[in-house]
Protein backbone atom coordinates (compact mmCIF):
# COMPACT_ATOMS: atom_id res chain seq x y z
CA UNK A 1 0.00 0.00 0.00
CA UNK A 2 1.38 3.39 -1.03
CA UNK A 3 0.77 6.41 1.21
CA UNK A 4 1.25 10.12 0.64
CA UNK A 5 1.83 11.80 3.98
CA UNK A 6 3.15 15.05 5.43
CA UNK A 7 6.43 14.88 7.34
CA UNK A 8 7.63 18.00 9.19
CA UNK A 9 6.75 20.56 6.54
CA UNK A 10 7.35 18.25 3.58
CA UNK A 11 5.61 15.37 1.85
CA UNK A 12 6.73 11.81 1.40
CA UNK A 13 5.51 8.72 -0.39
CA UNK A 14 5.90 5.44 1.42
CA UNK A 15 5.26 1.80 0.64
CA UNK A 16 4.04 -0.47 3.39
CA UNK A 17 4.94 -3.77 1.76
CA UNK A 18 7.51 -5.29 -0.60
CA UNK A 19 8.51 -5.00 -4.23
CA UNK A 20 10.34 -7.65 -6.22
CA UNK A 21 14.00 -6.56 -6.35
CA UNK A 22 15.30 -5.00 -9.53
CA UNK A 23 17.66 -2.33 -10.82
CA UNK A 24 17.01 1.35 -11.35
CA UNK A 25 13.47 1.66 -9.95
CA UNK A 26 11.98 5.15 -10.20
CA UNK A 27 8.89 6.55 -8.52
CA UNK A 28 6.49 8.62 -10.63
CA UNK A 29 3.25 10.47 -10.00
CA UNK A 30 0.62 10.17 -12.73
CA UNK A 31 -2.67 12.01 -13.34
CA UNK A 32 -4.20 8.68 -14.48
CA UNK A 33 -4.06 5.12 -13.20
CA UNK A 34 -1.61 2.95 -15.15
CA UNK A 35 -1.74 -0.84 -15.41
CA UNK A 36 0.58 -1.66 -18.30
CA UNK A 37 3.86 -0.66 -19.90
CA UNK A 38 1.92 0.68 -22.89
CA UNK A 39 -0.14 2.93 -20.58
CA UNK A 40 3.03 4.15 -18.88
CA UNK A 41 4.74 5.00 -22.17
CA UNK A 42 1.61 6.73 -23.49
CA UNK A 43 1.21 8.89 -20.37
CA UNK A 44 4.86 9.43 -19.38
CA UNK A 45 4.88 13.03 -20.67
CA UNK A 46 2.09 13.88 -18.20
CA UNK A 47 3.87 12.31 -15.22
CA UNK A 48 6.27 13.71 -12.68
CA UNK A 49 9.31 11.70 -11.61
CA UNK A 50 9.66 11.94 -7.83
CA UNK A 51 12.86 10.03 -7.18
CA UNK A 52 14.72 6.75 -6.88
CA UNK A 53 13.48 3.67 -5.06
CA UNK A 54 16.54 2.48 -3.16
CA UNK A 55 15.08 -0.41 -1.22
CA UNK A 56 12.34 -2.93 -1.91
CA UNK A 57 10.82 -3.25 1.55
CA UNK A 58 8.88 -0.45 3.28
CA UNK A 59 10.55 2.44 1.47
CA UNK A 60 10.04 6.20 1.85
CA UNK A 61 10.71 8.69 -0.97
CA UNK A 62 10.51 12.43 -0.21
CA UNK A 63 8.45 14.53 -2.63
CA UNK A 64 10.71 17.35 -3.86
CA UNK A 65 9.60 20.94 -3.32
CA UNK A 66 7.78 22.25 -6.35
CA UNK A 67 5.87 19.04 -7.07
CA UNK A 68 2.15 19.43 -6.37
CA UNK A 69 0.83 15.93 -5.57
CA UNK A 70 -2.70 17.34 -5.82
CA UNK A 71 -2.27 17.35 -9.62
CA UNK A 72 -1.86 13.57 -9.65
CA UNK A 73 -3.83 10.53 -8.52
CA UNK A 74 -1.46 7.60 -8.85
CA UNK A 75 1.99 6.44 -7.68
CA UNK A 76 3.95 4.29 -10.14
CA UNK A 77 7.15 2.27 -9.78
CA UNK A 78 8.97 1.87 -13.09
CA UNK A 79 12.25 0.12 -13.91
CA UNK A 80 14.22 2.52 -16.15
CA UNK A 81 16.93 -0.01 -17.06
CA UNK A 82 14.55 -2.58 -18.52
CA UNK A 83 11.60 -0.31 -19.37
CA UNK A 84 9.33 -2.42 -17.17
CA UNK A 85 6.16 -1.48 -15.33
CA UNK A 86 6.52 -2.70 -11.74
CA UNK A 87 3.54 -1.45 -9.73
CA UNK A 88 0.94 1.29 -9.39
CA UNK A 89 -1.61 2.44 -6.83
CA UNK A 90 -4.09 5.27 -6.55
CA UNK A 91 -3.59 7.55 -3.59
CA UNK A 92 -6.72 9.62 -4.14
Amino acid sequence: MFKLSPQRGSLRISLDGRLAPGPDYKLYLSPEFVETEADFRRLKATMQRVGDVKTFDHFIVPVPAGIDPGRYTTVIVWCETFGQFISAARYR
